[in-house]
């Protein structure tokens, strides 16, 4: 059994490797749900887990993260970056307690300050633990094609493509200065940042099996950086 939440405790090995998907509630454009990025999250740590084999075992989500950007739209639950650090670090120290290896799976951008930070603290702790994205190069910033597609093929039932606008098309890299000063609805009041135009299911699955075979490449290296950021085999450190 993979899935610790419904497992009874005679049932868990000692010392499995753990992985914990870190998602968020918060705006995903009109078309998308609240729960994107948990959704993509837990879905990419599950498969990794399948992939991995062993005794891996997926924790419950973590479904609230730091969202502040996105704070202008109805539905959006933050905890900011401080919290989400802290429930981050004492994670690891409970899961310690009995668990080997622990690795989280991150879902949303705006949760790398704390990712990065906690990881790195638990590192120095002693602790075996680190932190992985699911994030694809050329993907765009938010609810456009990339994200739709994912959700088109994991939870198509969540999806209202009849809602689906394009936002602000230009590259993050451009955008995350504007984002940080004035938020993300004062950039793109609809929410989306990229185009949802020509989002597929078909698309979307080859996106998760992209995510899921680097998070694999990377766990399996075992290799990280001093933020606790897993690397991809022969990356520098």
């Amino acid at each position: 059994m993979r899935d610790l939440a419904g497992a009874a405790w005679p049932e868990v090995r000692e010392r499995p490797p753990v992985l914990v998907p870190v998602g968020s509630t918060e705006q995903h454009g009109p078309h998308l749900p609240l729960n994107t990025d948990t959704v993509v999250a837990r879905a990419v740590a599950e498969r990794a887990a399948d992939a991995l084999g062993g005794p891996v075992l997926v924790a419950p989500a973590l479904a609230y993260g730091s969202s502040g950007e996105h704070a202008g739209f109805p539905g959006t639950v933050s905890i900011g970056r401080d919290a989400l650090e802290l429930v981050l670090v004492e994670t690891v120290r409970s899961l310690a307690l009995w668990a080997g290896r622990v690795v989280f799976v991150n879902g949303h951008g705006g949760n790398a300050a704390a990712l990065d930070a906690a990881a790195g603290r638990m590192r120095a702790e002693g602790h075996d633990a680190g932190w992985v994205g699911c994030g694809v190069p050329g993907g765009d910033a938010h609810a456009g094609l990339t994200e739709t597609s994912v959700m088109l093929h994991l939870a198509p039932e969540l999806v209202r493509p009849s809602r689906a606008v394009a936002g602000d098309t230009r590259p993050i890299a451009e955008l995350l200065p504007e984002l940080v000063a004035r938020g993300v609805r004062a950039v793109a009041p609809s929410g989306v940042l990229g185009d949802p135009a020509g989002a597929s299911a078909e698309r979307g699955r080859e996106i998760v099996d992209a995510m899921v075979a680097a998070v694999v490449r990377r766990i399996g290296a075992g290799r990280a950086d001093a933020r606790g950021r897993l690397l991809d085999p022969g990356a520098a450190t």
